[in-house]
């Protein structure tokens, strides 16, 4: 079983940057993600940014997993 996890994007080198969801801030990998922007969501696996989604669904994921 995967779990991806969705985060907000708040800083961006190139290809690396930094990810940010209910207030835990992660290192990101960009490579398999084409035009990633400051403020999109994007779910994190191992790592790796997998896949842009838009805010409400992003929103509505991070409030389910804080009622776990």
């Amino acid at each position: 079983m995967c779990l991806a996890i969705p985060m907000k994007v708040i800083e961006i080198d190139g290809n690396n940057g930094v990810v940010e969801s209910m207030g835990l801030k992660r290192k990101v990998n960009f490579t398999l993600l084409k035009n990633v922007k400051l403020g999109d969501y994007i779910l994190l696996h191992a790592g790796f940014a997998i896949a842009k989604i838009k805010p409400d669904e992003a929103k509505k994921t991070i409030e389910l997993a804080k009622d776990i």
